[in-house]
């Protein structure tokens, strides 16, 4: 990651807290937590533990990607998090606008990933020594030069929801690692969490987070 690093200052947007878990919509280009070296010290969990000092991390997301996350407010609250992401239990909804048409209206991809050392920090389809990867993908909208999809990845590995669309042949608009030409002449990478779904540490209680797309 170069040093131009320019994060937006945007206020925290806080979509639900308790006593036990805080849910924000992150902005992109910024990072999740804090990267190597002085000028990628601002990140969301710095600024998150500015307001909630005992705020802890759970999950992240990629610094080009916004929407969604959560921290844990005690540490039973991060282990129970934790674990849920950890088990797959929990439920997650992208939206994206890709590259082309995308067919058909509904899919999935089952391709394993693993990290293209020469090009850290780009993964890539690894068959041999990849970990295995999963994404559901609808079709919300399509026009002959883009379509907007809605995407439910069932694993969790770096870049998968990124590098699963290129492997389809439609790239994420915007993606400042794996676009090229038309494709990333765009403001940011045009990949949102929209919605998560866990149980809370306390009730057991399914919960639900939602923050509207801002493309």
């Amino acid at each position: 990651m170069s040093s131009d690093y320019n994060p937006p200052q945007d206020p925290l947007v806080i979509l639900h807290d308790d006593a036990e878990i805080l849910a924000v919509d992150k902005p992109a280009g910024l990072l999740s937590v804090p990267g190597k070296g002085e000028h990628l010290a601002d990140c969301l969990i710095a600024r998150v533990q500015a307001v909630w000092p005992q705020a802890l991390l759970v999950h992240r997301l990629d610094r080009d990607t916004s929407g969604v996350i959560v921290f844990g407010l005690t540490p039973h609250a991060q282990r129970f998090l934790s674990k849920q992401f950890e088990l797959r239990a929990t439920r997650k909804s992208y939206v994206a606008r890709v590259h082309g048409r995308l067919t058909p209206k509904t899919g999935r991809v089952d391709l394993p990933l693993g990290v293209d050392w020469p090009n850290r920090p780009r993964q890539m389809v690894d068959h041999e020594n990849g970990k295995p990867a999963i994404t559901d993908w609808r079709v919300l909208r399509d026009h002959p030069d883009e379509t907007r999809v809605r995407l439910m990845p069932q694993t969790g590995r770096s870049h998968q929801l990124r590098v699963h669309m290129l492997a389809l042949g439609h790239v994420i608009l915007g993606d400042p690692l794996y676009a090229t030409g038309a494709a990333l002449d765009h403001p940011r990478l045009m990949l949102h969490s929209e919605e998560l779904r866990i149980k809370h540490p306390d009730s057991g209680k399914m919960m639900r987070f939602r923050a509207p797309a801002p493309f």
